[in-house]
């Protein structure tokens, strides 16, 4: 490595650090990540800065090759067959229409009116037929990452949503398969090269290649995950089998195209994709390939999305946004068709017919991929279809997600969490279910300062606890909930059946938005998934007694101190309301000597607090003193 190289590194490695922390800039706005990246990596290249010189990109090509290596690992992995069985019928017939209709739709009229995009007027109509074709398996292609993010964003769930993130992945590998052919076939066309039995005698057999290269490059993994190393090295090791499939590719095109009478091209791309899903579908380490593949993602893509922003001409992206917008337009619609298609093919439920394109707009990491690999073969249009492409792409990251959310929301598969309330002052607490423990638990969280109510299924002939406030109702329901003062509640604790506390809970979760729920689980592990899922905290009595044992024998004091087994001592959760007190470190606090602060709680992170952890609004802090001292002091952080 020589020193301007590795000057040239360092400083791209600059360039990619300023553009993270530009992207996260753009985030704020609302704005795609991928978008700041691209307009870093604009800024910092020729069109402006000139950082990032054009003489030295081809360099950095070795950059490209290990990101397209790891975006074909990521949409692999995806493609988890038994998480797509349940809706394999809609999958199917959707990614038939968005497939089919939108790439061949869209490559004809892209063809018909070649003449109206400038850098295809002077092409022959045989590579026209290439760029429309190309143009069509591009506008495909859709953004696996995105649609997840969504999905995990707005906690979707349901048919509508098990379709879209089944299309999306299906798609992404038959667009990169197609592309392996279609890529082929247009260098053939455009070297001006004779179709034959020889030549797709020659592309079969590229393709067959590919496949067990896969295989074997799945098998490599497989072995790599098994090791007992640091993730770091595994991570690193990936992405050195990912590059060495690139760089075992052009080895075998260089050779054969010395030796034989034509070049054998295996695409890193489609062996990248098969030993990926090999990895996900038949091996034990899926998991871990996964988390794996997460964490070396977010790096890689900053690294490649910059890149490509820095061989971009700015002035040439001003230039044809109108053919960028005008080709938005038609993916729109060909997807639009598409969509209704796959919703009445499948017999899918009809309120799907029109918002069934939705969850496909946005794209990224796959189509920006199979555009550098166009730009970097064909030379003398590929950078102009590039140019056209990431503008097209950039539209789709501003509309696609919102379009998708809404389409979520307009099937009522979103399963966010109601706003929490507001705290009134009076520490609240809902109790369901009328029984022994729920009365016990009521009167001790009386004597702690909490205004408890029990809720009964049951009708009250005689209300003998005279000092509990108890109230019956018919049944879980909302409109029965409605009559209760939930609104206003800061806890939920469940005591009924696994099925009621669950019922309880989610109307809770859709409704109210309660901070804490509580659950006492009794042993349905089908309804215990189900709680996970809300968010609640579940506490199963048989492991509880063991947990309870195994801190007293392990921690007596601690233990003793927490469950408010010693005389005068207290512990309490405290969330910091008082605005005077955000900013401020613990040492500042001055709190009593018999008050120690266990921990502080930022945005679900458990802190582990010093004298100088800075307290901010809405922490939760848990305090352990005299109870005198500890109510002094929640006093000061709540009021």
């Amino acid at each position: 490595m020589n020193l301007d190289f590795l000057i040239l590194l360092i400083g791209f490695g600059m360039v990619a650090i300023a553009g993270n922390q530009i992207a996260k800039f753009f985030q704020k706005i609302k704005f795609p990540l991928v978008t700041g990246l691209i307009v870093t990596g604009i800024i910092a290249g020729t069109s402006l800065l000139n950082f990032i010189p054009s003489e030295t990109l081809p360099k950095l090509n070795f950059l490209n090759s290990i990101a397209l290596a790891i975006i074909a690992f990521s949409a692999g992995a995806e493609l988890y067959i038994k998480d797509l069985r349940s809706r394999i019928s809609s999958i199917k017939w959707m990614t038939i229409g968005q497939l089919f209709v939108t790439l061949i739709m869209s490559a004809w009229v892209i063809y018909f009116f070649a003449s109206k995009i400038p850098f295809m007027n002077s092409l022959d109509d045989k590579t026209k037929i290439v760029v429309s074709v190309l143009f069509g398996v591009i506008f495909v292609a859709r953004s696996p990452s995105s649609i997840i993010a969504v999905i995990n964003e707005l906690r979707a769930n349901g048919p509508f949503t098990k379709t879209a993130i089944g299309v999306t992945v299906v798609k992404d590998v038959l667009v990169i398969i197609l592309f392996s052919i279609f890529f082929t076939v247009s260098k053939s066309i455009v070297n001006g090269d004779q179709f034959g039995i020889t030549f797709l005698g020659f592309l079969f057999s590229e393709l067959i290649l590919s496949f067990i290269l896969g295989i074997l490059i799945g098998k490599v993994l497989n072995l790599i995950l098994s090791v007992e190393i640091f993730n770091l090295l595994k991570g690193g090791l990936i992405i050195l089998v990912g590059y060495s499939v690139y760089v075992f590719s052009f080895f075998v095109k260089e050779k054969t195209g010395e030796l034989l009478t034509h070049e054998i091209l295996l695409e890193p791309l489609l062996i990248c994709i098969i030993g990926s899903f090999y990895i996900t579908n038949y091996s034990k380490n899926r998991i871990e390939f996964i988390e794996l593949l997460h964490t070396i993602s977010p790096t890689i893509y900053v690294v490649f999305f910059t890149l490509i922003g820095a061989s971009l001409s700015f002035q040439t992206l001003i230039q044809v946004f109108w053919i960028a917008i005008a080709l938005f337009s038609l993916r729109i619609f060909t997807m639009f068709l598409g969509g209704i298609f796959g919703v009445l093919a499948s017999k899918d439920d009809k309120s799907y017919l029109f918002i069934s394109w939705m969850p496909y707009v946005s794209q990224a990491g796959v189509a920006l991929g199979l555009t550098t690999i166009i730009a970097s073969e064909f030379p003398t249009w590929g950078l102009e279809f590039q140019t056209i492409i990431i503008g097209i792409i950039v539209i789709n990251q501003l509309v696609g997600d919102p379009l998708f959310k809404w389409s979520i929301n307009f099937t009522n598969e979103s399963n966010l969490k109601h706003k929490t309330p507001d705290f009134d002052g009076i520490k609240d607490v809902m109790i369901f279910g009328l029984e022994s423990q729920s009365i016990a638990l009521a009167m001790n969280l009386k004597k702690g300062g909490w205004v408890p109510t029990i809720i009964s299924l049951e009708e009250l002939n005689d209300q003998k606890n005279t000092d509990l406030e108890i109230i019956s109702i018919k049944n879980i329901s909302p409109e029965s909930f409605e009559l209760l003062s939930l609104k206003k509640a800061d806890a939920i604790v469940c005591l009924l059946s696994d099925k009621q506390n669950y019922d309880v809970s989610k109307i809770i979760y859709d409704s109210y938005g309660t901070k804490d729920i509580i659950v006492r689980y009794n042993g349905e592990r089908e309804i215990y998934d189900k709680l996970v899922d809300l968010g609640v905290r579940i506490i199963d009595p048989s492991l509880a007694m063991i947990n309870l044992l195994d801190h007293f024998v392990r921690s007596p004091n601690a233990t003793s101190i927490l469950l408010g087994l010693y005389k005068n001592q207290e512990t309490v959760d405290v969330v910091i309301r008082n605005k005077d007190i955000h900013g401020m470190t613990l040492r500042d606090m001055r709190f009593p000597t018999d008050v120690i602060v266990l921990s502080v709680i930022r945005a679900g992170q458990v802190l582990i607090s010093h004298g100088f952890t800075r307290l901010r609004l809405g922490d939760t802090v848990t305090l352990v003193g005299t109870k005198k001292s500890v109510e002094n002091v929640r006093f000061k952080l709540e009021s």
